[in-house]
């Protein structure tokens, strides 16, 4: 196995029910356009919040992935 190279991207994921699929949103929606996803880590879990209620959960997630160039 040779050496790898790998990318590292960030994302914020949304749900209206928890952090969990917040995060999870947002490494799916990713893995349909990106390949060899390795590692997500969740570096931030906030909350969107209108009328002093929580509209919202948001996860800022890194995402590693495989980078390949076209060579």
């Amino acid at each position: 196995m040779g050496d790898s190279v790998y990318k590292i991207i960030e994302l914020v994921g949304t749900s209206s029910a928890s952090w969990d699929e917040a995060a999870k949103n947002a490494v799916e929606l990713a893995g349909k356009s990106l390949r060899d996803l390795r590692v997500a880590e969740v570096s931030k879990l906030d909350m969107k919040v209108e009328d002093g209620k929580v509209t919202a959960f948001r996860a800022r997630v890194k995402l590693s992935f495989k980078y390949v160039t076209g060579s």
